[in-house]
């Protein structure tokens, strides 16, 4: 079984990387081969709507056409029998890096047929990891639950079947005084980084195993 995990933050060895290893050594504890990518170290772009992968006998038909760095990461999530995309939340949303991935990975499968047929027939598990600043408390009021849900029903009506962690109040920097910062507390962030992060690398784990059954 191959596992592919997608780090979509910009900052290596931070956060979001380290969750996405995390699931990537959950899914090899039940003897899958995994493979990380760094979806920052690439130079792509979000869909160009060409609609050459709808384009009937085309050759790049149910295939993503754009020639650049995401094209044979796009063959490897092919390929796959399950796939890991961790984001970092900026602006409220998945980084702009995740969101061009999404839209090339899910619209080369989708058809404007009037049966809603999809062109994919392969289905493979998926594992959505989001970490943020914002408190499990604020959630609702920031509507992120109601984002992420419609992402796991997205990659589930597309991709396969889905799931996602999301990991909140996740510490920022190692030196809170060096930004402008003040509305936020270094001495907790800390605290809740040796406290809680380590119960959000389990549950990573865990997720990543999930996608191995």
């Amino acid at each position: 079984m191959k596992v592919i995990g997608i780090n979509g933050s910009p900052r290596k060895g931070w956060n979001t990387d380290l969750l996405v290893q995390e699931a990537l050594k959950g899914a090899a504890s039940k003897g899958a081969q995994t493979e990380l990518i760094h979806l920052y170290d690439l130079n792509f772009k979000g869909c160009i709507s060409c609609f050459e992968c709808k384009r009937i006998g085309g050759k790049s038909l149910e295939h993503c056409a754009v020639d650049d760095d995401l094209k044979p990461v796009l063959a490897k999530i092919d390929q796959a029998d399950a796939l890991i995309i961790g984001s970092p939340i900026y602006i409220s949303e998945v980084t702009a890096s995740v969101r061009a991935l999404i839209e090339r990975l899910t619209f080369q499968h989708i058809t404007y047929r009037q049966d809603g047929r999809l062109l994919n027939t392969r289905r493979i598990h998926t594992a959505l990891i989001f970490d943020m600043n914002v408190s499990e408390s604020q959630l609702d009021a920031f509507g992120y639950r109601a984002k992420f849900s419609e992402y796991e029903k997205l990659f589930t009506r597309i991709i396969g079947p889905a799931k996602s962690l999301c990991v909140t109040a996740t510490l920022q920097t190692n030196d809170y005084g060096k930004y402008d910062m003040t509305a936020l507390n270094e001495a907790e962030r800390k605290q809740r980084r040796n406290d809680v992060f380590p119960h959000d690398l389990q549950k990573s784990f865990a997720l990543g195993a999930w996608l191995t059954a």
